[in-house]
């Protein structure tokens, strides 16, 4: 076998090996049979909402071993015909086969993301928050790029993208931006984006061209589904209303209609600057309960726990991930070490491998070289 087609096989074979160790592989016969049985119970449908629940769980069981055996048996097959044309020297079927374990070398690296968004809230829609750290116009600046890199990848992905609040820079950029993110697994693909993130350039706002660097923080939180009860005590909160602040002229608004609304045992503060006040009270708690789940969820997990909590102040020391423009082109994730030196495909939203690198991580906080190693052994 040549050794394009060898390394291609041996890419499959480890994201196989990891989407066995995902599933459980091991055990996921025997759920099937459970979930079969409990799907045969008369009295199930007593309880819609459980019997959805089974049902959903099921057929994702089920997907999930049908997507891995498919697989398994399309790289067993490319195998054996490229076994089949070297012995009889027909190239046309080397070739051909060579071409299907390239697609399904692909095909296994996408599903092993897939397999990797099984948390409780991935599927969910998000919200995206970007605040400017310190450092001014240049910060603002920086945070009005990662806003657009974000929309961006977004928009490639097939999702709807909603502006929810925004603060403008005094001179340039923006001081803040909240994003309502809705498709499958917004939540779970960009959950790993949630810290700060440094910049590296020379700067356009200085008259003598000097190197700045500058340092902005993303949050992620899920957007809380109708299936995820959240109880708010009304007298735990306090509404504020302010006047929006737009870009000026006869259409400026000039009503207090934004709502700002703070949870006062855990001083979470949200915002919306639609044109409704009523809509804003909507979107606000909406907001609201999104964000108090996510530290319900943070509780259960440590790791995102820690993460969250070791955020801090957008500055040094706490960046999960550094653009640098010059003296030389690079982006590198602090946490996983992946980099590329296509910084202006990052910055137009080209975002997946970066990721797809975080998520790969195992939750115990072994690289994706210690849980391939693990998988294949």
């Amino acid at each position: 076998m040549r050794a394009e087609a060898q390394n291609n096989v041996e890419a499959i074979e480890k994201s196989l090996a990891l989407l066995r160790q995902r599933m459980d592989w091991e055990t996921a016969g025997h759920r099937l049979e459970e979930f079969n049985a409990m799907t045969e119970d008369p009295e199930l449908w007593n309880d819609p909402d459980r019997a959805q629940k089974l049902m959903r769980d099921r057929q994702s069981l089920v997907d999930a071993m049908d997507r891995y055996k498919g697989m398994a048996q399309e790289l067993s097959d490319n195998i054996e015909l490229i076994e089949l044309g070297e012995a009889e020297g027909d190239e046309e079927v080397i070739a051909e086969a060579e071409r299907s374990l390239k697609d399904l070398r692909q095909r296994a690296a996408a599903a092993e993301i897939e397999a990797l968004l099984d948390g409780e809230a991935d599927a969910n829609d998000t919200y995206l928050e970007i605040n400017a750290g310190a450092g001014g116009t240049e910060s603002c600046d920086w945070a009005n790029m990662l806003a657009r890199m974000y929309v961006r990848w977004a928009e490639k992905k097939g999702y709807k993208v909603e502006l929810q609040s925004i603060s403008e820079g005094d001179e340039a950029g923006i001081k803040s931006a909240a994003y309502r993110i809705s498709g499958h697994n917004a939540y779970g693909w960009l959950k790993s984006e949630s810290g700060v993130h440094r910049l590296v350039r020379i700067s356009p706002y200085d008259s003598a061209a000097r190197r700045h660097t500058s340092f902005s923080s993303v949050w992620v939180y899920p957007v809380v589904d109708d299936n995820i009860e959240i109880d708010i005590n009304p007298s735990d909160i306090r509404v504020d209303t302010f006047r929006s602040s737009g870009a000026g002229g006869q259409h400026v608004n000039t009503t207090d209609s934004a709502v700002r609304m703070t949870h006062i045992p855990t001083g979470i503060v949200v915002t919306s600057s639609e044109k409704s006040q009523h809509q804003n009270r909507d979107i606000a708690m909406k907001a609201l309960k999104s964000r108090l789940y996510q530290q319900e969820l943070d509780r259960r997990n440590a790791a995102i726990n820690e993460a969250h909590e070791n955020k801090g102040e957008a500055g040094w020391g706490n960046q999960i991930r550094s653009y640098v423009l010059q003296p030389y082109q690079m982006v590198k994730d602090l946490r996983t070490g992946h980099e590329t030196s296509d910084t202006q495909g990052v910055l137009d939203g080209d975002l997946d491998a970066l990721m797809a690198a975080t998520l790969a991580l195992d939750v115990t906080g072994k690289s994706r070289a210690e849980a391939e190693a693990q998988a294949g052994g």
